[in-house]
Parts: structure tokens; C-alpha cells; sequence
């Protein structure tokens, strides 16, 4: 049995990183809450966050895709928090061991994050102190309960009635210390969350009539099947992959978008320029390069906004050009060939999804679509600049990171019904999904069971060459197990490729298989 004092000692340390993680924490927390006020689109978190994603490896990003979907950015968050957690108990046992110590860690997570400040896109004058005052406000709080654990841990055992009145003042203390940091970081993820108001800056602004609006859907477009995904995707279901840790806050009374680089002249506009343009509507499917064969990182919309090509006719490019390098408000890159964004495609610089103005977290106020290229190399969301280069002298973001640098989509299609594993009745089996080939057009989709003779599918008519088309087939079923394969061939005559592929470096291929249970 350990001594009163040796147990005591262990007790000590252990509520001295309970106060070290708490204040820890709360200069987090006070980060967030100073960039509500101060820097809006940048907070410390978000900046340090920031730098970690560029520094990592693509094959980690495309592995946190890949198992986390949509909410890597959550995990990734969450996963900070705990390392600064973690740090901050060290801290707290060093500062009771010896005074200041403690406090120095805090202000080396300062200095980190003014740093990382410094080398964002976001950065303005406001967000510069911030990380340094919640470094403070984190080193203080630190003090003050470091020294009430002190003031309540007598040296010498005490009797017990009296230690346990100096052991339930400290946890009183340190008890609503974490209760104000939880609270505040309510309000911080409110607020924060909330766009500092953009959302009622968004909710206000009204879209003009498009001159040209979108084509009716045909009839039968889309498939009536139960779990069938719809053949226009909610903007709560779109998927979003990007490097925003929280989303950027963009005034759209302030907004302004340049197109620089080699155009015989350059240009700028805002929004009422933009709103002023004849603007098209057009349904056009978009896909992440990251969605793996049968993925979900894909979506169809109708998107409302103004042709790219008019307005590089009105810029006029020079000889030479070949890339257009989109930039979005915290600093993401994309190189875009310039020859996609002058022919006939509906490249446009979006303001509208699905009859609204455009979700916070989809590009509010402006984006790019750009029908039949991956993301990366065109959808930019949070736009401000675009300018004109060569690809010999100029990368986007995920260039240099092993990624190719066009980025044309390929065509690939996707079993949604049944899932995979799932167990279904004999007789007819109902068997659906889609198919694209972005800027080409689905020709035929077929099926085969058990690697046998591929089965043509019933295809749906497309809205148009730059959406997914639904598909679906019956097919009979005895009792077993089976495998059911889907390809899809494009307009062209060209088959999707049935090779197994990765993501990397421009785009995964192989057809879509699942596995169906048949009862009796």
C-alpha cells in the first residue's frame, strides 16, 4: 500500500494536468472567440490546422477521404484537440513542479499559431494578436489554478476532513473554470458556425431570372426505385471535400473577384456586376477525384451563374496562355486548362445551386463549375481571382502533390440498389444506380452476374451530357450468392476501363461490384 504522501503527490500531478488540459483548451477556445470578433475567416485552430494539411502527405489525406468521407475535417479537428489536450496536462504537471514552466509551453502553442497566421492567405492586421492574447488568457488560467492546487494541497498529510474541504475548493475552481470554457466554446462554435452573419447576408440576397434557363428534365429521367439516390442532389446531401477547415466568411457586399495575369486587360468585378450579366442555368454533375470506384463524392445540381467564356472574351487572353489559375479566399489553388473554359461547355462562375444562392459551405457567394473535370483542377469554391498563366510556369494546389495536372473525369458507374451485403428475395431482382461520363454522355450501362454475359441495362434519359444518367435492371435470381458488376460505355462507343486503379493521380477506375444474398 503506497504512503498518504506518495498518494497524495499522485493525486496532485493528476489534477495538475486536469488544469493544464482545461487551460489549454480554453486558450483554444479564447482563439476562437477573439477571431469571431477580430479575424473572421481565420482563427489560430484554423490556421495551424491549415498548415498541417498542406504539410501532409497526399496518400494521408486520400486515406482520411477514404475512411472518413465527408467528415475528415471533424475527425481532423477533433484529433487536434485531443494533441492540445494532451500537451496542455504536461504542461500543467510541469508548471506545478516549477513555476512559469507550465506557462512557457502555452506560449510556445502562441508563437505556433501566430506563425501559422502569418502564412495564410486570410491573414489581415486583426488576426495577427490573436493567437498571442489566447496564448495569455491560456497561461493565466493556467497560474491561477496551479496556484489554488497549491494553496489547497498541504505539503504534510492533513487530517482528513480538513483535506477534504482544500480538495473540493480546488475542484470547485478548476470545475468552473471548464464550464466557462465549454460555455465559451458553445458560443465560439455558434458563432463561428454562424458565419458571423453571412448566413442573414445570404438569406437577403435574391437572385435575378437566368436568361437561359435549364433545359426541362426529360420524363423518365429519373429511376423510381426504393433507395435510389435523386437524380438532383439536396444541397444537405452534397458532398463536400475541400481544405477549409471552417468556411471561409465571405462579405458579399465586399466581395470582388480579379482575372489578371496575361489578358491584354485586366478586370474586376462584384457581385452586382456579376448579378447584372445574363446568367445561364444548367444542370451539371460534379465528382472529387478522391471518390473511389462506387463512391459517394459525387453530386448533380442546377447551377445558376454567368458563362466563364464571356467573360475571358472580355479579358483576352494572350498568345501563350494556356492555364487559368483559380484562388480561392484562403488561398486554394486550381489550374484550369484554359481551352475547357473558352469552348462550348457551361463553365460558369456559379451563384446559385438548386434555386438558391449558393450553401456557406458549397462557395458562398461565387464558385466555378466547370462540367467534365475533376475538382481539383476546377471547381473552386470562395473564388477571388482568376488569372491567366502557362501550365509551364504555374501549379495548382494538388499539382505538386502528385496529382495530374488536368484532370478530366473518367467514366465510371454505381450499383445503389441493392447495397452490397444486402439480402434479397428470389425471382426479379431489382437492380439500379448511375453512370457518367461528364461532357460525353452515357451511351448504354450493362450488368453481368458472376463474371457472365453482360446484361444491357434500361437507361433513363439524360438531362444532358454533363449530368449522371439512372439506370435499371431486372434480373432473375435463384437462391445463392451472387457478384453483380456494372460498366457503363460512353456516347463515344468507349467502355469505362475495368482495371482496378487508386485515386492517385488523376482519378480511380475499375467497375463497381457487389455481393447479393438470394433466399428462397
Amino acid at each position: 500500500m503506497r504512503p498518504a504522501t506518495s498518494r497524495a503527490a499522485h493525486g496532485s500531478r493528476r489534477w495538475a494536468a486536469a488544469s493544464g488540459m482545461v487551460s489549454a483548451v480554453a486558450a483554444v477556445v479564447a482563439g476562437e472567440l477573439l477571431a469571431g470578433l477580430l479575424s473572421p475567416s481565420l482563427s489560430p485552430l484554423t490556421a495551424v490546422g491549415g498548415a498541417l494539411i498542406d504539410a501532409l502527405p497526399p496518400g494521408v489525406k486520400e486515406w482520411a477521404v477514404s475512411l472518413f468521407g465527408t467528415a475528415d475535417k471533424a475527425v481532423f479537428v477533433t484529433g487536434m484537440l485531443i494533441v492540445i489536450a494532451a500537451v496542455g496536462g504536461l504542461a500543467g504537471i510541469l508548471e506545478q513542479r516549477r513555476r512559469f514552466a507550465g506557462a512557457a509551453v502555452i506560449a510556445v502553442f502562441g508563437l505556433v499559431g501566430l506563425a501559422a497566421v502569418l502564412t495564410r492567405a486570410q491573414m489581415t492586421p486583426g488576426a495577427v494578436p490573436v493567437p498571442l492574447a489566447a496564448a495569455v488568457a491560456g497561461a493565466l488560467l493556467l497560474r491561477f489554478l496551479i496556484r489554488r492546487l497549491r494553496e489547497n494541497t498541504p505539503a504534510a498529510p492533513a487530517p482528513e476532513g480538513k483535506r477534504g474541504t482544500g480538495r473540493r475548493t480546488f475542484l470547485q475552481v478548476l470545475a468552473t473554470s471548464a464550464a466557462v470554457t465549454a460555455v465559451g466554446g458553445i458560443i465560439a462554435g455558434v458563432w463561428r458556425g454562424a458565419a458571423a452573419g453571412i448566413s442573414t447576408a445570404r438569406e437577403k440576397l435574391r437572385l435575378p431570372a437566368a436568361a437561359s434557363e435549364a433545359p426541362a428534365i426529360p420524363a423518365g429521367a429519373e429511376v423510381s426505385l426504393d433507395g435510389m439516390q435523386p437524380l438532383v442532389t439536396p444541397k444537405r446531401d452534397f458532398y463536400r471535400i475541400d481544405t477549409a477547415l471552417i468556411v471561409p466568411v465571405i462579405d458579399p457586399d465586399t466581395w470582388t473577384l480579379r482575372v489578371t495575369g496575361m489578358v491584354e486587360q485586366e478586370i474586376e468585378l462584384n457581385l452586382a456586376d456579376l448579378l447584372a450579366k445574363p446568367l445561364i442555368e444548367r444542370h451539371v454533375t460534379i465528382a472529387c477525384v478522391s471518390n473511389e470506384v462506387g463512391g459517394d463524392l459525387i453530386g448533380n445540381a442546377r447551377w445558376l451563374g454567368w458563362p466563364v467564356r464571356e467573360l475571358l472574351a472580355l479579358v483576352r487572353p494572350q498568345a501563350g496562355a494556356d492555364m487559368v489559375l483559380s484562388r480561392s479566399s484562403d488561398g486554394w489553388t486550381a489550374g484550369t486548362p484554359l481551352e475547357v473554359l473558352t469552348d462550348t461547355r457551361d463553365a460558369i462562375l456559379a451563384v446559385g445551386m438548386n434555386g438558391e444562392p449558393l450553401p456557406l459551405e458549397h462557395g458562398f457567394p461565387v464558385r466555378m463549375i466547370v462540367p467534365g473535370l475533376y475538382g481539383y483542377v476546377s471547381a473552386t469554391k470562395w473564388l477571388t481571382e482568376l488569372r491567366l498563366t502557362k501550365f509551364a510556369d504555374d501549379e495548382g494546389y494538388w499539382t505538386p502533390r502528385g496529382w495530374s495536372e488536368r484532370g478530366p473525369i473518367k467514366t465510371a458507374s454505381r450499383i445503389d440498389v441493392p447495397r452490397t451485403g444486402r439480402r434479397v428475395g428470389a425471382g426479379t431482382v431489382k437492380f439500379g444506380g448511375v453512370a457518367w461520363s461528364q461532357h460525353t454522355g452515357i451511351g448504354k450501362v450493362e450488368l453481368r452476374v458472376n463474371r457472365g454475359p453482360w446484361q444491357q441495362a434500361d437507361l433513363a434519359p439524360g438531362i444532358s451530357r454533363d449530368t449522371w444518367y439512372q439506370w435499371q435492371l431486372g434480373i432473375e435470381l435463384t437462391p445463392g450468392q451472387y457478384e453483380v458488376q456494372v460498366r457503363a460505355t460512353d456516347l463515344s462507343g468507349k467502355p469505362q476501363a475495368e482495371e482496378r486503379r487508386p485515386v492517385a493521380p488523376d482519378g480511380a477506375t475499375g467497375f463497381h461490384t457487389i455481393r447479393v444474398d438470394v433466399n428462397p
